[in-house]
């Protein structure tokens, strides 16, 4: 059953067409994952799905009764209301049938009222319709059920009368899904709700995502949600006149092996029609010339019919079988030794967070580690204190003596954002400006932009820049805090293949966990202060529901017998 359909949609932004002519219907209880490049449009056809925003051409309709309930990519609620009350004020029809019972009843108790039979009788009346309404609404429950999704979603009953601004992103954002969780749409539309998750957190996420009964339209950059979710992928592709939008059944995973399908069959199609169309305009050719020749109408008659089979051809558009993508390649300037970080009983805390205490943990030259934990847990301050940007409570940090560390900062605090981008090149490496401005283009990064100040730059911009002067600074070990933080689907790939051809050391914090997967092969988990090494990507330490306190390193450096001697830690 169709609940949301869009027909002949256009978004036009400051002169420029971002999409047009798409046609998408939405069948209930479909779950799909809305794909492609930054600043295609997918938020602003999310936008136009949740109603908030009208198409600037075609029209928007949805099946009558159908509720829709949105997620932002960035939620920040009533910065002044309390976490319960930001939530409760998603029931604002429930709110106002309350407000008028309460009205009601205080006119049961007016004298003039109760003295009057019959105005008492109305009264009553009509009190008893709105508590029917009330009831049928699910008023009498709405408040358990906003307490149950604070829980399910893992805010505490302490965090329940904060006020929204003392949250985290990550806090915020689940108290926006639990409001529209408790709206009970028919149509649920999320823009990149895993951002700002913990591990913890994306996997309630995923779990809520398979278990609403409605449909689901969902943006997301991380590929592992998308294929543990969705079952359907609208992708929104860049095209000469706009965006268009096309269906792929299945996962994320099942898209891209038959997007890669669809485009080698594209390919060989266009060819073939090519050929013939050559073989055509060759004919056409050929009669027009014979025609100039010797005055015969069967020529000209034949020289048409050709052009006319052309006409009526259904073309073939050429494929674009890989868009542009970044030139990322890291390439070291020295080898580096055969042990790259020693952390030596290390200890660190603000006020009384403990952060690490006595973490014990050696990275060989060459590894690829990863860092988890819940957010809060000091990750990012765990890449700081090797970096030697805080200063150590306790305990050592050893850098190998010919490692050279390269930090990619999450939020991009590597950067001046006074700065041009071009400038920030040249701080890596004396070099001439227009050295500099084709380096930048080799991140998408165009003439324009590199010449504003960084400030004004998009996350993804940001993101790019950063990369690329990592790249310039000819690192052997590179610290990564969140490096696919703002980067899409295809950047993200780009990153990840330089870093498997990378012939140094990796200590990266990513809650990507397709990434991660790709990229490591061991797992630092640090939680409450207790810091353990795991063999294995992500994927096996979630497989075997590690958590600090199972098995792996402990806080003294002592490795237990592991199940499989084959599985032993690199280098040691």
């Amino acid at each position: 059953m169709i609940i949301a359909d869009l027909n002949g949609a256009a978004r036009v932004y400051g002169g420029r067409t971002i999409f047009k002519d798409l046609g998408w219907s939405i069948q209930g209880g479909e779950k799909i994952g809305l794909v492609g490049p930054n600043g295609v449009g997918k938020s602003s056809l999310l936008r136009i799905l949740a109603g908030i925003e009208q198409p600037d051409a075609g029209a928007y309709t949805t099946r009558r009764g159908v509720r829709a309930a949105y997620l932002p990519q960035e939620y920040a609620g009533e910065p002044g209301r309390l976490v319960l009350d930001e939530l409760l004020a998603a029931r604002a029809d429930i709110a106002s049938l309350e407000t008028r019972i309460t009205s009601l009843e205080a006119r049961m108790g007016d004298p003039a009222v109760a003295s009057d039979m019959a105005a008492l009788q109305r009264v009553i009346d009509e009190h008893g319709a709105l508590l029917a309404q009330h009831e049928a609404l699910g008023g009498p429950t709405v408040r358990g059920r906003a307490e149950g999704l604070l829980r399910d979603l893992g805010l505490a009953e302490d965090q329940w009368g904060l006020p929204m601004a003392l949250l985290s992103g990550g806090q915020r954002k689940m108290v926006g899904l639990a409001r529209c969780l408790l709206e009970e749409p028919d149509l649920l539309l999320l823009d990149e709700p895993d951002n700002h998750l913990d591990m913890e957190r994306k996997d309630e996420l995923e779990a809520i995502i398979r278990e609403f009964r409605g449909a689901v339209v969902l943006i997301s950059h991380d590929r592992y949600l998308l294929d543990e979710t969705v079952r359907v992928i609208m992708e929104l592709e860049p095209g000469g006149g706009g965006a268009r939008i096309q269906r792929w059944e299945g996962n994320y995973s099942a898209y891209v092996a038959e997007k890669e399908l669809a485009l080698l069959k594209q390919q060989q199609d266009f060819v073939a029609q090519q050929k013939e169309i050559a073989q055509l305009e060759a004919a056409i050719t050929r009669f027009k010339l014979w025609a100039s020749i010797v005055v015969n109408e069967r020529h000209i008659k034949q020289a048409r019919n050709k052009q006319r089979q052309i006409d009526r051809m259904e073309k073939v558009d050429r494929p674009v079988l890989e868009r542009r993508k970044m030139a990322l390649e890291f390439r070291p300037r020295a080898r580096g030794g055969a042990k790259a970080v020693d952390l030596r009983r290390i200890d660190k805390a603000f006020d009384e967070k403990i952060i690490v205490m006595d973490g014990q943990a050696t990275v060989m030259n060459g590894e690829r580690v990863g860092v988890i934990g819940p957010n809060g847990a000091g990750k990012s301050v765990l890449l700081r204190l090797i970096c030697g940007l805080l200063p150590l409570d306790g305990g050592e940090v050893w850098v190998g003596p010919s490692i050279q560390i390269g930090y990619y900062a999450q939020h991009h605090e590597t950067l001046d954002m006074a700065q041009t981008p071009i400038a920030a090149m040249r701080d890596v490496r004396p070099m001439a400006e227009g050295e500099a401005v084709a380096q930048l283009g080799k991140f998408l990064i165009p003439y324009a932009v590199a010449t504003q100040p960084i400030a004004t730059l998009s996350g993804g911009e940001k993101s790019r820049v950063q990369l690329a002067r990592l790249m310039l600074s000819g690192a052997n070990c590179l610290l990564l805090d969140e490096p696919t933080n703002n980067l899409d689907i295809a950047s993200a790939e780009v990153l990840e293949a330089s870093l498997e051809r990378f012939p140094g050391t990796v200590i990266v914090v990513s809650h990507d966990r397709y990434f991660l997967d790709r990229v490591v092969d061991r797992v630092i988990a640090l939680d409450d202060g207790d810091l353990r090494v795991y063999e294995g990507g992500y994927s096996s330490y979630h497989e075997r529901g590690l958590g600090v306190g199972g098995w792996g390193l402990g806080v003294g450096g002592r490795e237990p017998d592991h199940p499989n001697p084959q599985r032993q830690r690199k280098g040691r």
